[in-house]
Parts: C-alpha cells; sequence; structure tokens
C-alpha cells in the first residue's frame, strides 16, 4: 500500500529533515528524535552555541546557525540540507518567538517581530523547501500553539500569528495535495522551554506565568518537549499518509476549558 514503510527499519531511515529552532526546547527535542529513528537532520536556528549542543546529542544532527528572517537565509538552509545529503523529506517549522504585549503596550517594531518569526519565516522556507518536498512527496509540520485557536489576553499579536500559521497550514495542504505534500500542524500547549525568558519577562514574571498556566490546566502539569517531539514525528510518518491539513493540540486539555 502507497505509503508504507518496511517495520523492521527505522521510521526515517534515509529521510532528511530541516528543524527550525533546534537549539533548544521542543526544536531540540525534535532533532533528537528524527536522527533516533533512522533520519538526517540539519537543525537550525539563530544562536550557535545552542545548536552544537543539539548536534552533540547524536551524529547525525548537524547544525546551520542562521536568522531565519534574513533575506536568502530560508533558501539557504535548504541548501545546506541538500547540499550535504542530497534531498529533504521533511521540513518541521518550530521556530517562534512569543511575545507578552497588551494591545495599549503594542507598537509596530513588536508586532513586525512577532509576525516576521512565526508567519514570514515559515512561509518563506515552506516556499524554498517544495521542489524538494514535491520530489520526495515530502511533509510539512507547522508548530503552532493551544493559543492559535483559542484567546491569550495580554499576548494577542502572538495569538494571532499562530492563528495565522494554523490556516496556512489548512490552505497549504489543500495547495500542495496534487503534489502528494502533507502538511499538518501541532498545537501545544504551554511546554517547558526558554521562550518566556527569551521573550524578555524577568525571572518573577516568569515563574508566575508558570504556576498560572500550571493551575488551569487539567492535567495538572505544562507539556514536556519530548512529548511535542513524539507526536511532530508521527504528523511526519509514512504511517500517517492519508493525513493532511489538521491541527492536533496537545496541551494536557487546556483548550478544554
Amino acid at each position: 500500500m502507497t505509503g508504507q514503510t518496511d517495520p523492521t527499519e527505522s521510521r526515517f531511515t534515509g529521510q532528511v529533515v530541516l528543524v527550525t529552532g533546534a537549539g533548544s526546547g521542543i526544536g531540540r527535542a525534535t532533532a533528537q528524535a528524527f536522527a533516533a529513528a533512522g533520519a538526517r537532520v540539519l537543525g537550525v536556528g539563530r544562536r550557535e552555541d545552542a545548536l552544537a549542543a543539539t548536534a552533540a546529542l547524536h551524529p547525525e544532527i548537524a547544525a546551520f546557525p542562521a536568522d531565519l528572517n534574513r533575506a536568502g537565509a530560508p533558501a539557504e538552509a535548504v541548501r545546506a540540507a541538500v547540499d550535504r545529503w542530497g534531498r529533504l523529506d521533511v521540513l518541521v517549522n518550530n521556530a517562534g518567538v512569543f511575545a507578552a504585549m497588551p494591545l495599549e503596550q503594542a507598537d509596530a517594531a513588536g508586532i513586525e517581530r512577532v509576525l516576521a518569526t512565526n508567519v514570514t519565516a515559515p512561509s518563506l522556507l515552506a516556499a524554498a523547501a517544495l521542489p524538494r518536498l514535491r520530489e520526495s512527496r515530502g511533509a510539512i509540520v507547522n508548530v503552532s500553539s493551544t493559543f492559535g485557536h483559542r484567546p491569550a489576553p495580554g499576548a494577542g499579536h502572538y495569538a494571532a500569528s499562530k492563528a495565522a500559521l494554523e490556516q496556512l497550514t489548512r490552505s497549504w495542504a489543500l495547495e500542495l495535495a496534487p503534489d502528494r505534500i502533507r502538511v499538518n500542524a501541532l498545537a501545544p500547549g504551554p511546554t517547558e522551554s526558554e521562550a518566556l525568558t527569551a521573550s524578555g519577562l524577568p525571572d518573577a514574571a516568569v515563574r508566575e506565568i508558570k504556576a498560572q498556566e500550571t493551575a488551569r490546566i487539567p492535567l495538572g502539569r505544562r507539556g514536556d518537549p519530548a512529548e511535542a517531539a513524539t507526536w511532530i514525528l508521527r504528523l511526519a510518518d509514512a504511517h500517517t499518509a492519508w493525513l493532511t491539513g489538521q491541527v492536533l493540540t496537545l496541551d494536557g486539555g487546556l483548550e478544554l476549558t
């Protein structure tokens, strides 16, 4: 049957995967999980030292430091993967930026930063990857957020950027279906990562936000990056060859509240 793989092999043996935001959190866990499943992985991110630490986790992970908001960088990242391994099978658009930006504090620079990283960069990277994904009949997995489809008071522009990414997921799925390229998204809830700290919030505020989030999650805890990575692999797996245009929420039941 089309899309089946040999169950005696690692699921992604021979495949090449590009993971953005691979220097920490979900991106690092995803790069490690794909490599453990047999893939060759190009980890992309801004911080060279963090990417080096990710690459040290497995010999099949290579680091490619790049700011995907820079003109030409998305195409360079795709070219780096293809030059190294000759193909591209899976693109994981994980890199994103969180911004706590109440409406009365919103400014053009802040809004543009969020949209550039969370919407524009994934779009340009997917466009650059298309020729190779057509060849491999590959998959795109976008990493959204539970706040892509539920309100986020005080962080509405972040939520709006993730809502845009979810709509792009559905639109690309229809657009690319004739090429047999599948496009799905994972929408994690609050997950242990450096996102809150990286947004510039002080440590005390980060601790308070984490405590508040945990209190609202029905299963009583924040997520672990490895849990998100597990589902990203499942969305990219050939065994899910009839699944496209879907957004899977992984948030301990937060979406239900």
